[in-house]
């Protein structure tokens, strides 16, 4: 048995190995189609996105290609951002890349830095030396290629990267939300080439308020509410009062985990400016309304 257990876990070590083997192997093999070449890359595991650089120490100068593959037209924009500041989009220092228009099929690259939640991705300077950058799409892949230089001392780096449709008259539509997009985030180390996966600044420090908000909103709406109405509906018949008193608990607790519930949402819409959950809202301030008419015996 122990040998047998030996030889299991040596397997799925070994599998495991030759996995991440093949992974560093499938990217370093990638040929770019400019002859650039490339120390250093990464799969960053989300949004089908790639990262390759060189790293000059003595300069504190950075030379990178982003590729995002699988695209099924160049009608999307792309974008690859470092944060000096913080983890998360706000504050980042974007290169993006986007078709200008169908008919030339050429595709443009600038610097743009996020302030907002609600930023339209205009270009705009950068917070540090960006010395060169292009892009190109072909073969279902878009690719961003530039050279920045890092702040002196500095080469482990928030880093971001996203994508999203163009418009019509081509300007930049908003990213989807998806586990994907929330998730493309992590800590790069140019010099080691280290990259740790972190959690998406929505959804990372606020997540136990998006569990709670849930939960008091389910508890209240879901399930108090609804065992206070059948109480005073299908036990009204008996004489004894205690229905009465059962449907006021129920309803009055109800009422208080949906004010708990509003609070926290209240507070998550303050975390997440630019984020509009439009319909959510309005139903969550008609179940508030009803539910403070109720408690007065209005209806």
């Amino acid at each position: 048995m122990n040998s047998c257990l030996k030889f299991m876990l040596l397997a799925s070590a070994l599998s495991h190995y030759l996995f991440i083997l093949s992974s560093a192997q499938s990217c370093n093999a990638y040929l770019f189609s400019n002859h650039n070449t490339y120390r250093a890359c990464s799969d960053l595991g989300v949004l089908n996105s790639f990262l390759h650089w060189n790293y000059h120490q003595t300069t504190g100068t950075v030379e990178i290609a982003y590729r995002h593959a699988s695209m099924e037209s160049a009608k999307r924009w792309v974008a690859w951002a470092v944060n000096p500041t913080r983890k998360g989009m706000v504050g980042s220092q974007a290169l993006v890349a986007q078709q200008t228009s169908k008919a030339d099929g050429l595709i443009r690259a600038y610097t743009t830095p996020v302030t907002t939640y609600s930023t339209r991705l205009e270009e705009g300077s950068l917070s540090f030396e960006v010395q060169k950058i292009s892009a190109e799409f072909a073969n279902n892949e878009m690719i961003i290629y530039a050279t920045f230089v890092l702040p002196k001392n500095v080469t482990t780096v928030n880093h971001v990267w996203q994508d999203g449709p163009v418009n019509e008259d081509y300007s930049l539509g908003m990213h989807a939300l998806t586990s994907e997009n929330l998730r493309s985030m992590a800590t790069l180390d140019f010099l080691s080439g280290q990259i740790v996966a972190t959690k998406e600044e929505y959804g990372g420090s606020t997540l136990l308020f998006k569990k709670i908000h849930g939960g008091l909103n389910m508890v209240s709406w879901g399930i108090l509410m609804p065992i206070g109405v059948m109480t005073a509906r299908y036990m009204k018949v008996f004489t004894d009062p205690t229905w009465f008193y059962a449907h006021i608990i129920c309803q009055s607790a109800a009422y208080t985990f949906g004010i708990a519930g509003a609070v926290t949402g209240l507070y998550l819409g303050e975390k997440s400016q630019g984020i509009q959950f439009d319909a959510h809202r309005y139903i969550g301030i008609t179940l508030l309304v009803l539910g403070f008419l109720q408690s007065l015996d209005v209806i």
